[in-house]
């Protein structure tokens, strides 16, 4: 996807020197932007290299975990004060041809179901223009954003990137997309904004801990909204909400307890037996797809005791 109306006037690669892996407010912005400037952003994958296109699933499966996330940045934006929000119009994202689904060995306890996992498992893409094949014909089709986008935390020291922030970070929302606009409370002067772990694709909970991991291109375009004073990110998006953007034939599963994330769980549980059973996958082969291609909806939350989350499936992936 991509805008036509803007000129870039700053381009970060990720060279060594503009990457961290580490939320800290003490780092020495790599940039300093004017609000209304446009930087492209050279993204890493979030596995910061260690598999290529030719990477197989004991590559993943000895992968180190630390640090993960390299984020390219920060990017000091002038004017920016606690108490703001940092709007940022994400332009354009380019892949560069190739990504990864994968979930590590169970006993790590990644992803949503380790305890049904207990090898690793591991898919590598060719990504085309909109589309990628995944297993028997199965197309996904391509939707990129930033599964990690955010400024600097006010609290010093460094911080963790896997979770998710008040200030943003790792938040894995996949209609932040091109043509979309972003607003992250701003905690310390300039905001010191970073972005990575960018994705292809992914169905909304990102069940196996990937999505369509993929190094990238990301361009946006910096604003302030002053004293804005927002408590966490907020998005203004066309999406997708679905696979194509558009309504479409779904086959959905549920989960129904008295904890969402059991609820969740078991979603994903009879969602996996239905591609097993009916579309013939292996069983890890189903998790993968539920990762980057299924969306988990809670459909409620009022009838106590037991909450209800369902898992569609677009029926358009499939061969015909």
């Amino acid at each position: 996807m991509a805008a036509t109306d803007y000129e870039i006037d700053h381009e970060l690669s990720d060279d060594a020197e503009n990457v961290h892996n580490a939320w800290d407010n003490a780092l020495d912005p790599v940039l300093t932007v004017e609000p209304g400037e446009v930087v492209r952003f050279e993204c890493r994958d979030a596995l910061d290299g260690q598999l290529t296109p030719d990477s197989d699933v004991d590559d993943l499966a000895n992968a180190s975990f630390d640090p993960v996330h390299p984020l390219t940045g920060p990017v000091e934006i002038e004017g920016a004060e606690p108490g703001d929000a940092l709007v940022v119009e994400l332009l354009e994202f380019e892949h560069k041809g190739w990504g990864f689904t994968g979930f590590m060995p169970g006993e790590m306890g990644l992803g949503l179901l380790p305890e049904e996992f207990e090898d690793a498992g591991l898919h590598m893409w060719e990504l085309g223009e909109d589309s990628a094949e995944f297993v028997d014909g199965i197309e996904i089709p391509l939707a990129m954003f930033p599964g990690t986008i955010g400024n600097a935390p006010a609290e010093t020291g460094e911080h963790d990137t896997l979770p998710p922030r008040d200030v943003g970070g790792n938040m894995d929302v996949k209609q932040m997309t091109a043509g979309s606009t972003v607003y992250l409370p701003v905690e310390v002067d300039g905001a010191l904004f970073s972005t990575g772990d960018c994705h292809a694709a992914q169905g909304d909970g990102e069940v196996c801990v990937t999505g369509i991991e993929a190094p990238m291109f990301v361009t946006a375009r910096f604003g302030l909204e002053k004293d804005a004073d927002i408590a966490q990110p907020r998005l203004e998006t066309t999406g997708p909400f679905t696979a194509s953007g558009e309504d479409e034939p779904m086959y959905g599963t549920t989960g129904i307890s008295d904890d969402l994330m059991e609820a969740t769980k078991l979603a994903i549980r009879h969602m996996i037996d239905h591609l097993s059973a009916e579309r013939g996958l292996s069983r890890a082969e189903a998790y993968i797809l539920c990762s980057v291609a299924v969306d988990l909806k809670i459909s409620e939350v009022v009838d106590a005791p037991n909450w209800t989350v369902t898992a569609f499936v677009p029926e358009s992936v499939f061969p015909e």
